[in-house]
């Protein structure tokens, strides 16, 4: 064993051990949409007065997390985005309506000394001649400084002018009163200058006799009275009630008293705020979507393990150990830095299982390769030189799906970033998998006697059956471009037809509107759905079935309210009736999503086709780039005639279907540009030939470790990953394609006309005898030098 591989096998076993032990005393940290919860979206509004920057959001912010704090949910979060968003995620609740109701009152908070009751104006009209009006909404205008509100009892009151506002509250609190047999109340505290204010207050009103309306203090909340109490006749005239000796007694309920702690205590928001998302999981769905997560990554990762092991043999036996021990170290690495695992991040990391491999197989192909070449060199140094040659088709390939990982986390949106870090974790792991644990593990291996003697055991000594076909065959793929060319125009033909005919089902993602998904106890078909929903007032519904006999329904605008009406309507049908799934998107946040989702694949395109042209010829880059068009293309296409919905998932997987579009470019073109370098004068058409048939095993071997996993994910993920692996099945088969037969084709009609010289002659390592020190220290480590 050399020193290089002794290092490199502490460190694997080191990161290991850390690996397993995070694993074992750590929990990972679950989005709303797998542990079952809500999530809500607050844009924040400009008034005449005040516009909603940074700073006025924070305190919007704040006066929310009091609010939240006391409905007594577990662990709620709220955080900005942006400038003028409050993103709040509320776990385990199920009916939003009441948290909703809470968070979204502009909530203007003012005391009122009370004037007495109301006085009818000749000019109004009598009381009952509106039965449809709210008098607790109605202030009456005739006094400017005043309002005429209804209390608690339906009673209108004549307030006076508005004595101190909810920001001058310190503090409000329920508390029960055992001792006293008082039963619930509510005590206030006041800031000091709000504290002088409501004694004068509560002085002026104890001037009035006991039971007088004028000796009560009208609390308003959005020109609503949510309480008017009596001074207590034991507060002397013109004396008051000091901040901290202040309580509100009643007849109230324990949720009455916290509500009316909640509603004095939050106070007046700086700016009012508008729920442009809301999105609720029930926890059933998400416990679904990890159990179905799991079993796919079993059976995918078993099946991946059992392919490469009957194609490499005992180095694929070994590099289906590196594949277990990636699975550990990403997830490692995921639940350490406290990456929220969300439900398209969950299936990134059963994807990223599957892509793992494409490392090694490029390794263990080149070592094949170099086998093949010299047959008398040692396994251990075909080995090594296979690790170096195929580094530069590892580190493009690997950089590649890093762009499209960073671009899914900083152009998605909500859980969509989930699927962008995991992806990225998993490149990363991916690599150190590859190039240092499955490193170490074959190069102890084919430094044993029994693997280099035996070479049909080690897998690489021999070249693979379907590359020895290809080469005996060798079919003149290239002598007339164009042709393949024209069946990618034919294709991208058929799928645009399907969009222009079909058109695009865009998600309510994209559209704004609600879509809930409900669970009924007793079987309802569609069409009894949509004929008891169309009764009961929701004409525009639309109806599908969803998951394992779930209803699917779709509507424009609908507040919570309404959403319960609806599920009340389908309970008459369907029994007990259950939210398994809810979004509501509005629709300047629809808009804004489908335009940032045009930004992001404009973006990739760009970012794309720079690295490539960095990394490459022109020529090369724009066929690559104009491959993964095709492929983007096709994919939404057959998603068009498929009549399935393109949302924030289908997004993730496009993306996802670029980033491995262009891997697969990069490796054909990589080999092109190494093959060309060594051979100028050959034509480009013969270069690409052999290029593509000796990567044509590498892009279907990994291809197949990917296909497993998404064919799990497909059967086994239900509605929530189903088109996800769909998506990507269908990507990944057409950019296996178009790699090499439309990128390669579309570079060699390119350069044609390209005046660009062919790329400079690699250095070629290991040439001629080894003289001195410097040669010495390349020679293979089984070598000892000696000649005939």
């Amino acid at each position: 064993m050399t020193r290089a591989t002794a290092v490199r096998a502490v460190l694997a076993v080191a990161v290991l051990l850390v690996s397993v032990y995070i694993s074992l005393t750590m929990s990972p940290r679950l989005g709303l949409d797998l542990q079952g919860g809500t999530r809500i979206v607050l844009q924040a509004r400009d008034t005449a007065t005040v516009e909603a920057d940074r700073e006025t959001t924070d305190r919007t912010l704040e006066v929310l997390r009091q609010r939240i704090d006391s409905l007594g949910v577990s662990e709620p979060t709220l955080t900005r985005s942006g400038e003028d968003r409050i993103i709040v995620e509320l776990p385990d609740v199920q009916d939003p309506r009441q948290a909703a109701e809470v968070i979204g009152r502009t909530a203007q908070l003012t005391f009122h000394a009370v004037e007495g009751p109301a006085v009818e104006k000749p000019d109004e009209k009598p009381s009952g001649s509106d039965p449809t009006a709210d008098p607790s909404s109605t202030a009456d205008t005739a006094d400017p400084d005043g309002l005429t509100l209804s209390d608690e009892q339906g009673r209108a009151l004549d307030l006076g002018p508005a004595r101190l506002s909810g920001a001058g509250v310190e503090d409000a609190t329920a508390g029960f009163d055992a001792q006293g047999g008082a039963g619930w109340s509510v005590s206030l505290e006041f800031r000091k200058d709000a504290g002088q204010d409501w004694k004068r207050l509560t002085g002026e009103a104890a001037c009035h006799p006991a039971g007088d309306d004028r000796r009560r203090v009208a609390i308003v909340l959005d020109e609503k009275v949510i309480s008017s109490p009596q001074v207590d006749p034991s507060v002397g005239c013109k004396v008051g009630l000091p901040s901290g000796a202040t309580q509100i007694t009643g007849s109230f309920s324990a949720d009455e008293a916290r509500d009316l702690a909640l509603l004095i205590k939050g106070g007046a928001l700086p700016v009012p705020v508008e729920i442009v998302e809301q999105r609720t999981v029930g926890p059933t769905l998400g416990a679904a979507a990890i159990d179905a997560s799991a079993r796919a990554a079993l059976i995918g990762a078993a099946a991946t393990a059992l392919f490469i092991t009957i194609v490499y043999r005992l180095f694929g036996a070994l590099a289906a150990v590196a594949l277990g021990a990636y699975g550990v170290i990403s997830y490692a690495a995921l639940v350490a830095l406290g990456v929220t695992l969300t439900l398209p991040g969950l299936a990134g990391f059963v994807l990223a299982i599957g892509m793992a491999v494409d490392a090694n197989v490029l390794v263990f192909e080149r070592a094949r390769e170099e086998c093949a070449e010299r047959p008398k060199r040692s396994l251990r140094s075909a080995l090594t030189t296979g690790f170096t040659k195929a580094w530069s088709a590892v580190a493009d390939s690997n950089a590649t799906t890093l762009i499209a990982a960073g671009l899914l986390f900083f152009l998605g949106s909500g859980p969509v970033k989930g699927f962008g870090v995991t992806l990225a974790i998993g490149v990363i792991a991916s690599m150190f998998s590859a190039l240092v644990i499955a490193r170490a593990l074959t190069e102890i291996a084919a430094s044993t006697r029994f693997v280099s003697d035996y070479r049909n055991v080690n897998g690489i000594a021999r070249p693979g059956a379907v590359r020895t076909w290809l080469v005996r065959k060798d079919p003149q793929l290239f002598r007339k471009p164009v042709r393949w060319l024209v069946v990618s125009v034919a294709l991208v033909a058929v799928a645009v037809a399907g969009i222009v005919v079909r058109g695009v089902d865009l998600g309510v993602e994209f559209t704004g509107g609600r879509l809930v998904e409900y669970s009924t106890s007793r079987p309802v078909d569609v069409e009894t759905a949509r004929d008891t929903l169309a009764a009961a007032g929701f004409g525009d519904a639309e109806v599908t079935t969803a998951g394992d006999g779930d209803l699917s329904v779709r509507t424009g605008k609908l507040d919570n309210d309404g959403e319960h009406a609806l599920r009340t309507a389908l309970a008459e049908e369907g029994g007990e009736t259950t939210k398994v799934r809810d979004e509501l998107i509005g629709p300047s946040l629809g808009d804004e999503l489908r335009r940032n989702a045009l930004i992001a694949l404009g973006v990739a395109v760009a970012v794309q086709l720079a690295y490539l042209a960095v990394r490459f010829r022109w020529t090369f880059a724009v066929a690559s780039v104009g491959a993964m068009v095709h492929d983007v293309i096709l994919v939404v296409g057959a998603f068009a005639w498929l009549g399935r919905p393109v949302d924030g998932i289908f997004l993730a997987a496009l993306l996802t279907v670029i980033g491995y579009s262009v891997n697969d470019s990069v490796v054909v073109f990589d080999r092109v540009r190494e093959l060309w370098g060594a051979n100028r004068r050959t034509p480009l058409d013969t270069i690409a030939r052999r290029a593509v048939l000796q990567t044509v095993p590498r892009t279907v071997n990994t291809g197949m470790g990917a296909l497993f996993i998404l064919a799990a994910l497909a059967v086994l993920g239900g509605d929530s990953l189903a088109d996800f692996a769909l998506a990507l099945l269908i990507g990944i088969c057409v950019g296996t394609w178009s790699s090499v037969f439309t990128a390669v084709p579309g570079a060699i009609v390119l350069e044609r006309n390209a005046k660009t010289p062919p790329p400079a002659p690699g250095k070629r390592k290991g040439k001629g005898p080894a003289r001195g020190r410097q040669g010495a220290s390349r020679r293979d480590p089984l070598d000892n030098g000696a000649r005939v």
